[in-house]
């Protein structure tokens, strides 16, 4: 039995961890090199480190951050923001980074997946999808959620599979920050699509929707969340034991 995973996501802008709600009204929260270490110690079974603002101001990942937080983690780290070439790939990977995630960079040129899959690995390439809902279409949208490419999201999400993507972050626009539980409707529709691991991001609220993310979509590889675990709403100890007694492997 594969066992589910939990991780943390760390976004980061200006050198700090920031949350927002609906990838709006970004608010302080930490170090990311501090909380990257306590996740490490603390029952997280691999870290998300994501460069939010990256891709919309048209520079490159700051990795002497990076290279920080690496270096503190013992755990699978992956890497996003501002990757749009595979030297990007090569830069990240040599700062520390296990897996490298790619949203706009694969939207702008869709071959960059193929070319790194080829370089480092299918195992290596994540695609982040952030999608929303517009006029009940499950619409793909670039550059921190900020651009709609009006591509249907569910076709892309195979196409990038096809092109050597080998894990899908699904990051729901609709639910992110609300804490109202996973988007599971669309959660369901990326899982019938693909056959590589889909982690599920936006809209944890407590470990109870963790337990219906699992229960209801087995498919579902792994739950990422932010708020909730910076702030002390959820202790992820507590979380892999309430899914432990509910029947979820995982990690303790």
């Amino acid at each position: 039995m594969i066992t589910k995973r939990i991780i943390p996501c760390l976004d980061v802008k200006d050198g700090r961890v920031v949350k927002g709600v609906n990838f709006k009204d970004l608010n302080d929260v930490s170090s990311p090199v501090e909380l990257a270490k306590y996740y490490s110690e603390n029952g997280a079974d691999e870290l998300v480190f994501y460069d939010i603002t990256a891709s919309a101001e048209g520079r490159r990942l700051f990795t002497d951050i990076l290279c920080e937080t690496a270096k503190s983690v013992f755990i699978p780290l992956t890497v996003g923001g501002g990757i749009n070439t595979v030297d990007d790939f090569d830069r990240v990977l040599k700062c520390g980074a296990d897996k490298v995630s790619v949203n706009s960079g694969a939207i702008r040129n869709p071959n960059l997946i193929y070319e790194a899959a080829k370089l480092y690995g299918d195992q290596c390439v994540v695609l982040s999808a952030d999608v929303k809902r517009v006029d009940g279409v499950f619409r793909v949208f670039a550059k921190g959620g900020r651009e709609n490419t009006g591509m249907e999201a569910i076709e892309w999400i195979k196409k990038c599979v096809d092109l050597g993507a080998g894990e899908i972050v699904v990051n729901s626009i609709d639910t992110d920050g609300v804490k109202g539980g996973f988007d599971l409707e669309m959660l369901e529709a990326v899982c019938n699509a693909v056959s590589v691991p889909v982690i599920a991001s936006g809209g944890a609220g407590g470990i109870s929707h963790f337990i219906d993310l699992f229960k209801t979509l087995p498919k579902v590889d792994a739950g990422l969340a932010a708020s909730i675990f910076h702030f002390g709403e959820v202790e992820i100890r507590d979380l892999k034991q309430e899914m432990k007694k509910n029947g979820i492997y995982t990690r303790i």
